[in-house]
């Protein structure tokens, strides 16, 4: 069959993942930079099958001929233009550095979501070859910190005077309202239990039901890690140990202990090289080792938690899972490839509502890297790994389909994309097809807020934060009013901090006072 010259491929991955070391000294780790550029040598590499330090002529000769280096925002190190410095790791010179370099916004979404850009770029003809990377050295920069004695950490920084700005991609927005972080929703471990919790009174699960369902989900996904030579964690869990609170799994945010949360404390990197059929050919990458991104999708749910009408549901993924699969002429269960983003439990239970999946399919399951937990979880860059996962499962099976979701800031920001080993259908067949399904997500029912609500409320959902001595510190409580608006409480009440981790809190009445305490009825 003869292909559309500007068809994009995704020709090689790389990923890099440094271990902790007790006797290296921080300094002599690599900076995120540099994880950056190696994980774009190891795509290069991979372009031509070669063993690391084997030599990539076909890789090589299409990171010479980039158009664009993309860099994922890294959380643990902010320079003005990361992909300049990338470029000159890579051996670019001043004078011949790529045309267009990028900084994305924050959001684990961003990965799958620049991979639908360029290819929508590289369809157009506007770009040949995209290199996309990103990485975080958290583990290096908390081991620094822990001991100041040691040398510190000299990285890459660039002067503001005459470094030129990237260009942006995405939208930096702060991902709470102003009340919502007032009542203590700062960061995802706070917010993703909300969702969690609702998810267990939405279907009628109690207490000891939910937890074992978190447990036995994580568990699977540990034993995926396991057998991941890039994870993080290679050790499989019992669903008992997952969700069992002890001296090294502390609580974190019921109902999550540590075992349940993103492991941002990793050092790793991972970028992909996507470009043309006819730079693939060009280049002489064998075409075994081309895999296509048919279609995909992007939307946001609403942009708050506070106007979601439903905290265990995401329109966002249903609607963009639904468009990409009918860009691609697919049903759900031709998929055979899967890495949904999983920052927390709730958000792959969600996912995996919205698209159709079961979670306990043992012949299908919902991570190919361990998921942020296991696999690491390095910052905004995790859905970089998945791609790369997905790749080599892809190449491993020839003829299948796989799906990779991102996902950023508390649900909010989704991208859902598909990829096969084969071209798409038809002689007639597009590129690569993408839907922007934001405005069906906007049309959807908002909430209503009241946010100087007092008096009778009852408890939507919520969750009990800890301190790191595992004592419960204080309560973050989504409320609906008389009048079905949704308000934000605290709880503070020590008693009733502790009986909300063992007896259901969802559904209880109470009052809430001028300020956002809320006192639970008896």
């Amino acid at each position: 069959m003869a292909l559309n010259p500007r068809t994009p491929v995704v020709v090689g991955v790389g990923q890099v993942t440094v271990r902790p070391e007790p006797d290296a000294e921080p300094a002599e780790r690599p900076e995120p930079v540099e994880l950056m550029a190696r994980a774009l040598r190891a795509a290069a590499e991979d372009c031509d099958g070669a063993r690391p330090g084997g030599g990539a002529p076909a890789g090589q000769a299409l990171i010479r001929r980039a158009d664009s280096i993309r860099v994922v925002v890294p959380l643990g190190w902010r320079s003005i233009n990361p992909a300049l410095i990338v470029a000159a790791r890579l051996g670019f010179s001043t004078e011949d550095t790529p045309r267009e370099l990028v900084l994305s916004a924050i959001g684990g979404n961003t990965p799958q979501a620049l991979m639908h850009d360029a290819c929508r770029a590289i369809s157009r003809g506007d770009l040949g070859v995209v290199l996309v990377t990103g990485a975080e050295a958290m583990y290096t920069r908390a081991s620094s910190r822990r001991d100041p004695g040691k040398a510190p950490l000299a990285w890459a920084s660039q002067a503001a005077d005459g470094t030129p700005e990237p260009t942006l991609f995405g939208v930096d927005k702060p991902g709470a309202t102003e009340l919502e972080m007032s009542r203590g929703v700062i960061l995802p471990i706070h917010a993703y239990p909300l969702f969690e919790n609702a998810l267990r009174a939405a279907n009628g699960w109690s207490l000891a039901e939910h937890g074992a369902r978190i447990g036995a989900l994580w568990s699977r996904f540990s034993q995926v890690a396991a057998s991941n030579p890039h994870a993080w964690i290679r050790q499989s869990r019992t669903a008992e140990e997952i969700v069992a609170p002890s001296a090294d799994n502390r609580m974190v945010s019921f109902p999550y202990p540590k075992l349940c949360t993103a492991n941002m404390q990793v050092d790793q990197g991972a970028g992909y090289i996507v470009c043309s059929v006819e730079a693939a050919r060009a280049a002489g990458v064998p075409e075994d080792r081309w895999v296509f991104p048919l279609a995909g999708a992007d939307a946001n749910d609403h942009w708050f938690i506070s106007h979601r009408p439903e905290l265990h549901r995401s329109p966002a993924i249903r609607l963009a899972g639904q468009a990409t699969l009918e860009l691609a002429g697919l049903g759900i269960d031709d998929v055979a490839a899967i890495d949904l983003y999983s920052c927390f439990p709730a958000v792959v239970q969600m996912a995996a509502h919205e698209l159709g999946l079961p979670i306990d399919d043992p012949g299908r399951p919902l991570t190919l890297t361990g998921g942020l937990t296991f696999g690491g979880g390095p910052g905004n860059n995790y859905t970089s790994h998945g791609i790369a996962q997905t790749v080599g499962a892809l190449r491993d099976e020839p003829g299948t389909v796989g799906l990779v979701t991102g996902l950023g800031w508390y649900a909010t920001k989704h991208s859902v994309g598909l990829y096969a080993s084969r071209p798409p259908a038809g002689d007639g067949a597009a590129p690569f097809a993408w839907r922007d399904v934001q405005p069906e997500v906007d049309a959807l029912p908002q909430c209503r807020v009241d946010s100087e609500a007092s008096g009778p409320v009852r408890v939507e959902t919520y969750t009990v934060a800890f301190d790191r001595e595992g004592q419960p510190e204080r309560g973050i409580v989504a409320c609906r009013t008389a009048d079905d608006s949704r308000a934000w409480g605290n709880i503070g009440d020590a008693d009733t901090l502790t009986a909300l981790c063992t007896e259901e809190g969802i559904g209880r009445t109470g009052v809430l006072a001028d300020g956002g305490l809320l006192v639970l009825d008896d």
